[in-house]
C-alpha cells in the first residue's frame, strides 16, 4: 500500500452536490489512514456543511475555494473555456500540478470528459479517452466494460486502443492474466454488425496483445464470457444503465415481496445472511466509478444522482487506481506495442482547449 495519497473530490458536482460528497469524504478519511482529500467548491458551504458532521477540524480534510460551479445542463465548450474557477476544473488542476494523485467528481460527464482532456492530455499513443467500470457476473470475477460514454462514436483504431487499455484494468485490478477480450456486437455470428466492427474485429483478431474472443451479444455481459468487453460510448452508456434498472428492479421486486405478509417476512428473517449477501452483490452502489482511462492522471467519474456509499465507493476506486499506478501501466503497454517513448510530448495545441471568448 502506498502512503500519503492525495485525491481531490469535486464537491459540488452531482444531483446531490455536498450532501453526497461531504459524508463520503469523511467516511473515506476515517477508513484510509493513509489519504488525504482536498474538497474543492464554496468554502463556505462547505466548512457550514462540515461543522454540521462535526468534522471541520479533521487534518486530513483540505478546502480549496472555488467560486463556479459546472452545472449539469452546460456545453463542455463552456465549462472548459469559461469556467475556470470551478470546482470540477481546479480538482483536474489539481492532478495536473501534482498536489493530488486523482480527482473524483459526480458532475457533468461531457464537461468532465473535455476538461480533463485539454487539462491532463493524453498518453503517449492513445488518441481518446474511455471510460471503464466493472459489471457484476455470473463468476466470482466481475467484467470491465468500456467505453461507457466518453466517445459516443469509436473508430476501429480508436475500439482497438480500448481493448487494450481494457486488458491493462483487468489485469491490474484483478490480476488476471491475459485476460479475454470480446467485442459487444448484435450477433456471435461473424456475418453481424456494422462495418466499423467487423473491422474492428479484424484488428483484434490480427494483433497479438489482445486475448481475443470474438463478438459478445448483449446477454453475455453476466454471463462472464469475457473478463474485458468492447463497444462505443453510445452502447456503452446504455447498456450500464440498463444493467443498473434491471439490478434496482429486481432489489425493488425482492423488497416489494417480502413484505407482502407475515410468512414471507419470517422466510426473510431466517435467509438473511444470504438475502444480505444477494443485496450486497447486486447493489450497483459498490460497482460505482468509472475511470476515465488513456489520461495522464487519474480520473473517476461518479454517477449524478450517486449518494453517500455510491460517492464512497468512487473515492475507494480512486485510491485503488492510484496504489496500481494505472496511468503508468496503461503507458508501458503502448510504448511496448507501438514502440514508443515514455517521455512525454510537448503539448499540442487544441481548438477545443482555447480559452473563453465572450
Amino acid at each position: 500500500m502506498m502512503s500519503n495519497l492525495t485525491i481531490a473530490l469535486d464537491i459540488m458536482g452531482g444531483d446531490y452536490g455536498p450532501r453526497s460528497s461531504l459524508p463520503a469524504a469523511i467516511e473515506a478519511v476515517n477508513s484510509h489512514d493513509n489519504i488525504t482529500l482536498i474538497l474543492c467548491g464554496n468554502e463556505t458551504l462547505i466548512r457550514t456543511e462540515l461543522e454540521k458532521l462535526d468534522a471541520l477540524q479533521h487534518p486530513r480534510l483540505q478546502i480549496k475555494h472555488c467560486s463556479e460551479v459546472v452545472n449539469n445542463d452546460d456545453k463542455p465548450s463552456t465549462a472548459l473555456r469559461c469556467k475556470k474557477d470551478s470546482s470540477m476544473r481546479k480538482a483536474l488542476d489539481l492532478v495536473k500540478s501534482g498536489e493530488a494523485q486523482a480527482c473524483v467528481s459526480a458532475g457533468n460527464t461531457g464537461a468532465l470528459f473535455a476538461m480533463a482532456y485539454c487539462i491532463l492530455k493524453m498518453l503517449p499513443g492513445i488518441s481518446r479517452p474511455a471510460l471503464i467500470s466493472s459489471v457484476p457476473t455470473e463468476k466470482p470475477k466481475p467484467v470491465y466494460l468500456l467505453d461507457l460514454g466518453a466517445n459516443v462514436t469509436a473508430d476501429p483504431e480508436t475500439l482497438f486502443d480500448f481493448a487494450v487499455m481494457g486488458s491493462v484494468v483487468a489485469e491490474q485490478s484483478q490480476g488476471i492474466e491475459n485476460p479475454t477480450v470480446g467485442l459487444l456486437n448484435i450477433g456471435a455470428e461473424d456475418i453481424k454488425g456494422h462495418e466499423d466492427i467487423k473491422r474492428a474485429s479484424e484488428l483484434f483478431e490480427q494483433s497479438n496483445a489482445l486475448n481475443y474472443i470474438g463478438y459478445c451479444e448483449g446477454t453475455d455481459i453476466f454471463k462472464g464470457k469475457a473478463d474485458v468487453i468492447v463497444c462505443d460510448g453510445f452502447v456503452g452508456n446504455i447498456a450500464l444503465k440498463t444493467c443498473e434498472g434491471i439490478a434496482k428492479m429486481i432489489i425493488h421486486k425482492l423488497n416489494k415481496t417480502l413484505k407482502k405478509s407475515i410468512f414471507y417476512r419470517a422466510a426473510a428473517l431466517l435467509m438473511f445472511p444470504v438475502l444480505k449477501k444477494l443485496y450486497k452483490k447486486m447493489n450497483p452502489d459498490q460497482y460505482n466509478g468509472a475511470s476515465l482511462v488513456g489520461l495522464r492522471g487519474i480520473v473517476v467519474k461518479s454517477h449524478g444522482n450517486a449518494k453517500s456509499p455510491a460517492f464512497l465507493a468512487a473515492i475507494n476506486e480512486a485510491v485503488r487506481e492510484v496504489e496500481k499506478q494505472l496511468p503508468e501501466k496503461i503507458a508501458a503497454r503502448f510504448a511496448a506495442l507501438k514502440g514508443q517513448q515514455l517521455a512525454l510530448d510537448n503539448e499540442e495545441n487544441d481548438p477545443l482547449c482555447s480559452p473563453c471568448s465572450k
